[in-house]
């Protein structure tokens, strides 16, 4: 374990059973396992780390997400290589997720950055990046 390396992150998400079925598949596509499950949540660990997904209270939904707002702006994974970014972004577009920066993609990180950037379904930008 490496002295502040991340624990957990932990998402509150507008519809668990939709966020599920999203993270779920991204993160085992990249080598996750689901770890935990419960009535309001799951989540999926790989090594030591694991990321959470904890359905938000109906009283709390009211405003929603946007990454513009104070909090997160957006969450980047490694992926294993860039041949994997390129078969995350097709299945992705063929999934119908929203891509973001099409124009610049997969260098919108810069020209020494490849990435692909999309959106959950709760609208928090995420990004997997080649190493």
């Amino acid at each position: 374990m490496q002295t502040g390396a991340f624990h957990h992150v932990e998402i509150n998400v507008s519809s668990l059973r939709t966020s599920c079925e999203f993270w779920g598949w991204l993160l085992e596509f990249l080598g996750y396992e689901s770890y935990q499950e419960w009535p309001e949540g799951h989540s999926w660990r790989k090594r030591d780390a694991y990321l959470v997904l904890v359905q938000t209270d109906p009283k709390y939904t009211g405003s929603g997400y946007h990454r513009k707002r104070i909090g997160l702006n957006h969450l980047a994974l490694y992926a294993g290589s860039r041949r994997q970014v390129d078969e995350l972004t097709r299945l992705l577009r063929d999934r119908g997720v929203q891509m973001l920066y099409k124009d610049r993609h997969p260098y919108a990180g810069g020209p020494d950055h490849y990435a692909v950037f999309f959106e959950d379904p709760d609208r928090i930008k995420v990004e997997v990046v080649a190493p």
